[in-house]
Parts: C-alpha cells; sequence; structure tokens
C-alpha cells in the first residue's frame, strides 16, 4: 500500500478523529455516538498509516512526490 496521504492531511485526520472520538463518547447520544466512533476511528486509522482506499478509487494523492 502506497501512501496517498500528505503530512497535513494525515495531521488533520488524527485531530478530527480523535475529536469525534471524544464528541462520541462525551456529548452525543444514541446513534449518534455510534456514528462518531466509526468515523473518528475510520480517521484516526488512516491519518496514522497514511493510506486511504477512499483516496486510491478516487484518484487522489495528496503525498509528496518522490523524485
Amino acid at each position: 500500500m502506497p501512501k496517498n496521504e500528505g503530512t497535513i492531511d494525515r495531521v488533520i485526520r488524527v485531530i478530527l478523529g480523535l475529536v469525534l472520538l471524544y464528541v462520541g463518547y462525551a456529548m452525543v447520544s444514541a446513534p449518534w455516538n455510534y456514528v462518531a466512533y466509526v468515523v473518528g476511528a475510520i480517521l484516526l486509522i488512516t491519518g496514522a498509516v497514511g493510506y486511504c482506499a477512499l483516496y486510491s478509487v478516487l484518484k487522489i494523492n495528496t503525498a509528496k512526490k518522490e523524485a
């Protein structure tokens, strides 16, 4: 799996993932807390790994091109 997310994209995903996990835990009532958990976990994992399957399907690459 080649990385297809740039550094800024990854940082934003991790921050949003953590925020959504917190919102799902502390502020939102069911069933929206489960949606916040799932979306937050997906953002956190893709930000940590640096690969997004949806980006591959849409042919998007925010990573720097290696020379």
